[in-house]
């Protein structure tokens, strides 16, 4: 409401200012100047007594800006007699707040669209029906009804033949996708197809779209220290156009001349270029599925010198497929399949849930475990169907039925081995990989070319594993077998080379990301303590945003940069031809208004970067 109320309070005084303006200039073309004079005089009151307000708020916080330059150069033409001068340079301080607010809403309009399609209720199966139910009832296991056009509540599973899910909104994904059933869906998500059902996953609080949406929010309140050093410039600016104000007064002795060095000053560039051009670098991102959560790690992602990859789930899908069963029994391939991932279903261990869904997705009628126990990072056995049943490593099961294990096959880079037992004699292997993510050696060349000059691998696997995954991949060092801790420190000795970013998806990666200059999070299937932790959430499963996130970043900082030289420049050039006599105190309040038109509509420009590699996008 609060923001509601000011944008209503800056379109009164513009449109007051205005008929104002226009009031007085029709006095004046009838030959009537004192009327136009009182006209032009009551215009400018409102005006600066709403400037006066905001200046003792912004000094109550112990912020000084170049709203003081505006004050003076009103107060000053008033004092003077230059009424008109007043009243166009208040026309122009209130359009120019218009047009800023205006600015920053069109920049922000892709973060405006995310928090826009929060959905409130959702149809839940109860009791043989349907109901509406608000979405903080959602429990995990509901089942759901999404129907055509719906925004997906909460995180699920599909639980219909088939769903078709536009995820344009989130991602910047053109093209619909088809998910078949037990496919894993994202909230935020909309039903491009016909209605399926959703076994909800997590409660709505926890799903992804909820963490996006309180991203977001953070994101719209933070301030970048480009914006912070640019109101310290204020103060230097302000000092700059005081002084070359009185010396034009002190050496000519014509106090107008000092009325037009104040106009042309006002407002200034600087505090309006940095904030647009950054919110619209950070709406940008968020269209490529970069969620960004300020304004200050946008700014420090366009210096990056180091980046740091973690292994699985990052620079790997994180997800093992099945390549292949081997069996050694009786027992055929499905059903060696579907003993090992009904046990698996009481194990949180990814390979184990990678091996229950390969199994659900190729129509495994699984059965319900029993009397399970499982050694963490070895294997896991249990009955089903009345049968024991072991799953985990070679050696594992090897130990559990009592016999030699035998020689690992030599696998391939990143692969590896799920040995199976049933009943004490062995029943098979399923071999399994998590190769690297296509297009990873490209992404990383794009990255160098975006100016990374340093690219580490940082690993809790081990060396071995670390190094067939990553072979032939262009990267300055690599760091297996680390430990959380020992992550931080290479985060922490990198750093004093230059700003390090860091990217990862695990609990384990959350303190090595908060300790980065810019720590990025796997979002989209990531865990929740790395998404807090991280500055950058890519809310696609795709490593490769990177490269469009970085290159967004740094054209937006440059724009920024930009805008503020050449808007200073020329406010600077306005204020010398003002000195020397050759602007009006009218004419430099116009030329100054041109000027903030300009450079606004220049930091827009951000809106429309087009990263190289997702043009299409």
């Amino acid at each position: 409401m609060e923001i509601v109320r000011d944008e209503w309070l800056k379109t009164g005084l513009l449109l007051f200012a205005l008929l104002g303006l226009s009031l007085g200039l029709g006095f004046y073309f009838a030959d009537m100047d004192g009327p136009s004079h009182l006209v032009w005089t009551v215009t400018v009151l409102p005006v600066l007594a709403a400037l006066c307000v905001q200046i003792l708020r912004s000094l109550s916080r112990g912020e000084v800006g170049l709203d003081i330059v505006a004050a003076l150069s009103m107060s000053a033409a008033l004092i003077f007699g230059e009424t008109l001068a007043a009243a166009v340079v208040a026309v122009m301080y209130s359009g120019g707040n218009v047009l800023e607010s205006f600015a920053e809403g069109r920049a922000r309009r892709e973060m405006r669209a995310l928090l826009s399609r929060v959905p409130r209720t959702a149809y839940r199966y109860q009791a043989g029906g349907l109901e509406d139910v608000p979405l903080d009832e959602i429990a995990p296991g509901d089942r759901l009804l999404i129907r055509q056009g719906d925004v997906v509540p909460v995180d699920g599973a599909v639980a219909s033949d088939m769903a078709f899910l536009d995820s344009s909104a989130l991602t910047g994904e053109s093209l619909p996708a088809r998910l078949a059933r037990g496919a894993e869906v994202m909230s935020g998500a909309t039903n491009a197809g016909e209605p399926f059902d959703l076994i909800a996953a997590r409660r709505a609080s926890d799903s992804t779209y909820a963490g996006i949406v309180r991203l977001v929010e953070q994101a719209q309140r933070s301030k970048a220290p480009m914006a912070r050093l640019a109101d310290r410039w204020s103060l230097g600016f302000l000092a700059v156009t005081v002084v070359i104000a009185m010396a034009a007064w002190g050496l000519t002795g014509d106090p107008i001349r000092a009325v037009a060095v104040l106009v042309v000053a006002t407002p200034c560039p600087l505090i309006l270029a940095v904030p647009v051009a950054l919110v619209a670098g950070l709406s940008r991102a968020a269209h490529f599925g970069v969620l960004i959560k300020g304004a200050a790690p946008l700014e420090a992602m366009a210096r990056i010198h180091t980046l740091i990859l973690d292994k699985t789930g990052t620079l790997t899908d994180g997800r093992p497929q099945i390549i292949s069963i081997d069996a050694s029994g009786d027992l055929d391939e499905a059903e060696i399949l579907r003993l090992a991932a009904s046990l698996d279903q009481a194990s949180k261990h990814p390979v184990a849930q990678s091996l229950v869904a390969a199994a659900k997705a190729r129509g495994a009628a699984l059965s319900v475990p029993s009397a399970v126990t499982e050694i963490p990072g070895e294997g896991v056995e249990g009955t089903v169907d009345g049968h024991q049943v072991v799953v985990g490593g070679n050696d594992y099961v090897a130990r559990r039925i009592g016999q030699e294990a035998g020689d690992d096959p030599v696998l391939e880079a990143g692969a590896l081995l799920v040995a199976v037992a049933v009943d004490g004699r062995p029943a098979g292997r399923l071999i399994m990989a998590d190769p690297l993510r296509q297009g990873t050696a490209a992404m990383l060349a794009g990255l160098r070319g975006q100016g990374v000059m340093r690219i580490l691998l940082a690993t809790g696997d081990r060396a071995a594993v670390a190094e067939r995954v990553t072979h032939g991949l262009e990267l300055d060092g690599l760091r297996a077998g680390l430990t959380p801790d020992q992550k931080v420190l290479l985060v922490l000795s990198e750093r004093q080379n230059g700003p390090v970013m860091m990217v990862g998806d695990g609990v384990n990666d959350a303190p090595a990301l908060a300790a980065a200059n810019v720590g990025v999070a796997m979002g989209a299937r990531g865990a929740a303590a790395s998404a807090e932790a991280a500055d950058v959430v890519l809310l696609v499963d795709r490593v490769d945003r990177l490269g469009p996130g970085i290159e967004i970043a740094r054209r937006s900082r440059h724009i920024a940069l930009e805008s503020v030289v050449v808007g200073i420049g020329l406010s600077v050039a306005g204020m010398i031809a003002a000195a020397f006599g050759f602007l009006t105190p009218v004419q430099g309040a116009v030329l100054q208004e041109v000027i903030d038109v300009a450079v606004i509509l220049n930091a827009l420009r951000a809106l429309r970067i087009a990263p190289c590699d997702t043009a299409s996008a």
